[in-house]
């Protein structure tokens, strides 16, 4: 928890207590479904929750704004996000229900008023966000084919619509097809060796009516 207050100092009681209530959570919750491996668990902050508030370093959400995590899993970088935003408005996306089910109850628990969940393939949603999140479900390619109808027309935040990817290694490969994509490395924001390969992506799409 020290480690999110350390990068995050602004953050009210409400936000701190509900950051905190997250580890007993999951714990609990890794007992009954494995959502999180039993290694990444006892280092939940580092790996999950600051890895997620990545995003939050490279664009901060509006209010109102509308945001899509796709294939949450247990509610990463969802949860998090949320709670950092709590005026900004997030749908959790993930096929797997044993998933969700931990999702609900870590969103019913923390009594996240701004948090909607579908328990379904992203292939079926058809409304429309300002980002589409997520931690590296499937190539950029992939993901694009996914989530391009997705995005909404009008920017008002600093960067363009599009989507906001958690992704490590080397990504020269995977995005020399997307000439608009920013790589915006980890270790700019955070000092922790964990984060010294990973990187979160941006790459505006254009609204397709």
């Amino acid at each position: 928890m020290e480690l999110i207050e350390k990068y995050f100092p602004e953050l009210t009681e409400t936000q701190i207590n509900q950051f905190r209530q997250l580890s007993d959570l999951y714990k609990d919750w890794n007992t009954k479904i494995n959502v999180v491996s039993r290694k990444d668990i006892e280092e939940l902050y580092l790996r999950h929750v600051l890895h997620s508030l990545g995003i939050a370093k490279v664009q901060a959400f509006l209010p109102e704004a509308q945001i899509l995590d796709v294939g949450t899993g247990g509610g990463f970088p969802g949860i998090p996000l949320a709670i950092l935003f709590p005026e900004a408005n997030f749908h959790l996306v993930d096929s797997i229900g044993k998933k969700i089910k931990v999702v609900r109850e870590v969103k019913d628990a923390l009594n996240l008023q701004n948090v909607r969940i579908t328990n379904d393939r992203v292939e079926t949603i058809t409304d429309r966000y300002d980002f589409i999140v997520s931690r590296a479900v499937a190539q950029m390619e992939t993901f694009v084919r996914w989530v391009k109808d997705n995005v909404a027309k009008k920017s008002r935040h600093d960067l363009k619509n599009g989507i906001l990817y958690l992704k490590g290694g080397d990504l020269g490969e995977e995005l020399s097809g997307f000439p608009k994509a920013t790589i915006y490395p980890l270790r700019s924001f955070f000092e922790e060796d964990f984060f010294e390969t990973k990187s979160v992506v941006h790459l505006p799409l254009k609204f397709k009516p």
